[in-house]
C-alpha cells in the first residue's frame, strides 16, 4: 500500500507540475491560465487531452508538435518529473499529516517559481500572496492562532533581514544585487521555519547558487543569477531533512 501511495502521489504531482509550468509562464505576461487550453508555442494548436499527458506525451510524440513538427521545449516535462518526484517525497517523508500539506505546499511554489524565475527572472507576486495565504491558513490549523502569529512575526523578521542584506549588497557591488521578490520571498519562510533556520536558508541558498554564479562569472556571461529557486531548494532541503534549531545551537556553540 506505501509503495501504492507513492506512486499515485508521483502521478499526481506530475499533473500538477504541467499546471505549474503554464502559471510560471503565462502569469508574468498576465495571461490566462485557468480557461485557457495549453497550446504549441509555434502554431498555436490547442493541444489534447491526449497530448497533454506528462512526461509520456513528449515521449511518445519524438519530442515534436504533432500539429507542425516544431520542437517542444523540454521544460515543462523536467518541472512535471521534478515536481512529481517531490510530491512523492513529499509523502514519503510525512504520509497523511498537516506537515504533508505544508511540504506539498512547498514543492508547489518551488515548481512555479523554478520557472517564472528562470524564465523572466521574475517571482510574481500574486504567488507570494497566494502561499503567504495558504501557509497562514495551514498553520493556523496546526499550532493555533498565537503560533500562527508567532510566525508572522517570523516572516516580517526574516524579510527585514534580507531587505538589510540587499541594502549592503547595492552598496557593496554599486548595482542591485537582490530582486524585490527574493526579499519578500523569506516572509512566506518565516511562516513555516524558525528564525534560525530562515537564517540558514539564506546561507545554504547562497552555497546552492555559487557554482552557477562561478560559471557565469568565468564565462565572461553578464547573465543575473535567479537566487529565488536557489532560496527555494534550501527551504525544501531544510523542511523535508527536518533540521532541529537546537542542533544548530548546540553545532554553534561547540
Amino acid at each position: 500500500m506505501e509503495i501504492f501511495y507513492i506512486v499515485l502521489f508521483f502521478i499526481i504531482g506530475t499533473y500538477f507540475g504541467s499546471f505549474f509550468t503554464v502559471v510560471g509562464l503565462r502569469l508574468p505576461k498576465k495571461e490566462d491560465f485557468v480557461f485557457s487550453r495549453s497550446r504549441c508555442d509555434e502554431c498555436s494548436h490547442e493541444l489534447s487531452l491526449l497530448e497533454m499527458v506528462p512526461i509520456l506525451s513528449y515521449l511518445v510524440l519524438g519530442r515534436k508538435c504533432h500539429h507542425c513538427k516544431a520542437k517542444i521545449d523540454p521544460l515543462s516535462t523536467y518541472v512535471e518529473f521534478f515536481t512529481g518526484l517531490l510530491f512523492a517525497l513529499s509523502y514519503y517523508s510525512f504520509s497523511f499529516s498537516i506537515e504533508l500539506v505544508i511540504a506539498l505546499g512547498i514543492v508547489s511554489l518551488l515548481s512555479i517559481i523554478l520557472v517564472s524565475d528562470l524564465v523572466y527572472l521574475i517571482i510574481p507576486d500574486e504567488v507570494l500572496i497566494f502561499f503567504s495565504i495558504y501557509f497562514i491558513i495551514v498553520q493556523y490549523f496546526n499550532i493555533g492562532l498565537l503560533g500562527t502569529l508567532y510566525h508572522i512575526g517570523v516572516g516580517l523578521f526574516l524579510f527585514l533581514i534580507m531587505y538589510v542584506i540587499m541594502l549592503i549588497g547595492n552598496k557593496v557591488f554599486k548595482k542591485e544585487s537582490l530582486g524585490g521578490g527574493d526579499i519578500k520571498l523569506m516572509f512566506v519562510f518565516g511562516l513555516v521555519l524558525d528564525p534560525l533556520l530562515g537564517v540558514l536558508s539564506v546561507f545554504l541558498g547562497s552555497f546552492f547558487a555559487l557554482p552557477m554564479a562561478l560559471f557565469l562569472y568565468y564565462s565572461n556571461n553578464e547573465k543575473v543569477v535567479p537566487f529565488g529557486p536557489f532560496l527555494l531548494i534550501a527551504f525544501a532541503f531544510i523542511y523535508f531533512v527536518k533540521i532541529d534549531p537546537i542542533d544548530i545551537i548546540n553545532w554553534l556553540c561547540l
